[in-house]
C-alpha cells in the first residue's frame, strides 16, 4: 500500500483523487510504420533504388542487376508499471475508490514509455546484416544527417563536436528541410519537427512565425506552432541531451513511417485480489514493445540549446 494513500482519508478536505500533471498520451506512435510481430525479434526488410539505363541493340541481352537488398532487426523489450497496493481497511476509510485512478495512472506512464522508445529508435543506433549483428550508428554515411547547434550540417560519417548551444531558428529549420529535399523525399509523405518546449518558445518570437505577413497560421494567438515550413510540429520533454553538452538536447525532423514500430502486447493492466497480502487489491501494469530506424534519410538530428 502507498504510504501516500492517508491524503485520500476522509479527514482531508479532497474527495477526488487528482491526477498531477503529466503526458497522458504517446505523442509520436501516429508517426511509426505499425508491424505485427510474433518472437522477440523480427527484420524488417529493405530494397533500394534502381536507376534506368539505355535500351540497347535490337533483340540485345536483356540488361540485369540485382536490387539492393537490406535489412534491420528490431528487438522487443517489456515493461512494467511497479504495481499499486490497495489495501482492503484503506479502502473503507476512503471517499473514493482509487483503483480507477491507479489503472490511468499506469496506463499514461505506458504511453510515455511508447515514445521513449521510438526517440531511441530516432537517434540510437540501428541493427542490419543478415542476422542484425551490425551496428549502424545514426550519423554513418548513407544514415541520418546530423545539423550542430549554430545550424552547420555536420559531415556524414562524423558525429556532433560542437560544446555551445543556440536555440532553434528558421534558417535551421530551412537547412533541415534541404537536407530532407535532397534525400528525395516523396513530397505526400508527413514531415514532423520534434524539439522540446524551449525551441518552440524561441521559434514563436521570430519574425516569421509571429507575423501575419509570412505566416497565415496565428501562432502568437493560439500560443502554439501546429504546422510551420512543411514540418508538423511535436514538443515533447522527453528528448535526451546529446551527450557532448549538458545544455544541448538532441532534437529531430523526420518523416512519416522512418520507424517501425511493433506493440506485441498494448499497455495491459490486471487488477487482481493479493491473498498473500491480506487481500488487498493489486493493480499492475504491462507493456511489449520495439523500435527500430528503417529510413536514416528520412531523419535529421539537430542539436539545440536546452533552456
Amino acid at each position: 500500500m502507498s504510504l501516500q494513500i492517508p491524503v485520500a482519508f476522509v479527514d482531508q478536505f479532497k474527495a477526488n483523487i487528482l491526477n498531477l500533471m503529466q503526458q497522458k498520451q504517446s505523442l509520436l506512435r501516429s508517426t511509426c510504420r505499425p508491424e505485427s510481430i510474433t518472437g522477440d525479434t523480427m527484420f524488417v526488410e529493405r530494397i533500394g533504388p534502381k536507376d534506368a539505363v539505355l535500351h540497347g541493340a535490337r533483340h540485345g541481352a536483356t540488361p540485369i542487376s540485382d536490387a539492393p537488398h537490406t535489412r534491420r532487426k528490431l528487438s522487443m523489450a517489456d515493461y512494467d508499471v511497479p504495481a499499486d497496493l490497495i489495501d482492503k481497511a484503506d479502502r473503507l476509510k476512503m471517499l473514493i475508490d482509487p483503483q480507477s485512478v491507479y489503472v490511468q495512472n499506469q496506463v499514461f506512464s505506458l504511453n510515455r514509455a511508447i515514445d521513449d522508445v521510438i526517440i531511441t529508435a530516432l537517434g540510437g543506433p540501428a541493427y542490419g546484416g543478415h542476422t542484425g549483428a551490425t551496428t549502424i550508428n545514426n550519423y554513418d554515411v548513407d544514415e541520418c544527417r546530423l545539423v550542430s547547434s549554430d545550424g552547420v550540417i555536420v559531415a556524414a560519417g562524423s558525429n556532433f563536436t560542437d560544446t555551445t548551444e543556440t536555440p532553434l531558428t528558421i534558417a535551421k529549420l530551412l537547412t533541415c528541410k534541404e537536407l530532407m529535399d535532397n534525400a528525395n523525399m516523396d513530397p505526400e509523405r508527413k514531415r514532423y519537427f520534434l524539439t522540446n518546449p524551449h525551441n518552440i518558445n524561441m521559434l514563436l518570437n521570430t519574425t516569421e512565425v509571429k507575423s501575419a505577413d509570412y505566416n497565415t497560421v496565428r501562432a502568437l494567438a493560439m500560443g502554439q506552432i501546429d504546422t510551420f515550413m512543411g514540418f508538423k510540429f511535436l514538443m515533447s520533454t522527453r528528448l535526451a541531451a546529446d551527450g557532448t553538452d549538458t545544455g544541448a538536447t538532441n532534437c529531430y525532423a523526420f518523416a512519416q513511417d522512418a520507424i517501425v514500430l511493433c506493440v506485441a502486447q498494448e499497455p495491459s493492466v490486471d487488477v487482481s485480489v493479493r491473498n498473500d497480502l491480506c487481500n488487498s487489491v493489486q493493480v499492475y501494469s504491462t507493456l511489449s514493445i520495439g523500435a527500430t530506424r528503417v529510413e536514416g534519410p528520412a531523419v535529421i538530428e539537430i542539436n539545440l540549446d536546452t533552456a
